[in-house]
C-alpha cells in the first residue's frame, strides 16, 4: 500500500539520480538543497508512519534502501570528484558489503535475523549524512574554511564505520551461533 511515509521514501529514490546528475555537473549548491531535503523527508516519513501508525513492510524495505543508495553514491560521487578522500569511501562501502554479505550468509544458511539498526550504526548513518553535507558545503563556498572540521568528521565517520561493520559482525556470528542451520536441511534456493 502506498502511504505518505512510503511515497516520501519513493521521493528520495527517485531524487537518487537527480542528485547524481547534479554532482556530475558539479553543481553543488543544488546538489545539498536536495540533499538536505532527501535528510529531512527521511525523517519526516519515520515521524508519519509512527504518528499516522502506518508502518507497512514495503516502508520497511524502501526505507534503508533510499538511506543507502543516497548515501552510497554520494560517497562514491564526491570521492571520485576528489572531495572525499578514497580511504573514507573504502571503509563506507566495505561496511556496508560485509553488512549486506552477512546477511545474505545467514538467509541462506540458517535463519535471517531481523534487522534493526544498532545504535552505533545509527550515529554512523548520521556521520556519513554530515559528512556528505559538509563536503557538499564546502565545494558549494570554498570561501568558508569548513576544512579542518570536514577532516574531524571524516575520521569520525571512518571510526563509526568500522566500529558499527565489526559490530554487525559480531552479532551475526552470535546469532549463527545461536540459530545453526538444521542438519538435514539443504540451503534455500
Amino acid at each position: 500500500m502506498l502511504t505518505l511515509p512510503n511515497f516520501l521514501t519513493l521521493l528520495r529514490i527517485l531524487a537518487v539520480p537527480v542528485f547524481l546528475i547534479l554532482l556530475n555537473y558539479e553543481r553543488y549548491g543544488p546538489a545539498l538543497v536536495l540533499f538536505l531535503a532527501a535528510a529531512v523527508t527521511d525523517t519526516i516519513d519515520g515521524v508519519l508512519a509512527r504518528l499516522m501508525d502506518s508502518k507497512t513492510d514495503l516502508g520497511a524495505a524502501l526505507d534503508p534502501l533510499a538511506d543507502k543508495l543516497l548515501v552510497v553514491s554520494a560517497f562514491v560521487s564526491l570521492t571520485l570528484l576528489g572531495v572525499l578522500p578514497a580511504w573514507l569511501f573504502i571503509l563506507v562501502v566495505t561496511r556496508d558489503t560485509v553488512i549486506l554479505g552477512g546477511y545474505l550468509a545467514l538467509y541462506f544458511f540458517s535463519t535471517a535475523p531481523t534487522l534493526k539498526p544498532s545504535m552505533i550504526s545509527k550515529v554512523n548513518t548520521f556521520f556519513e549524512m554530515m559528512t556528505i553535507g559538509l563536503a557538499l558545503a564546502t565545494e558549494t563556498r570554498p570561501d568558508i574554511p569548513v576544512d579542518p572540521f570536514l577532516v574531524a568528521v571524516c575520521w569520525a565517520t571512518g571510526a563509526t564505520a568500522a566500529m558499527s561493520g565489526t559490530h554487525y559482525v559480531y552479532t551475526g556470528l552470535l546469532w549463527f551461533q545461536r540459530n545453526p542451520p538444521p542438519n538435514d536441511a539443504p540451503p534455500k534456493a
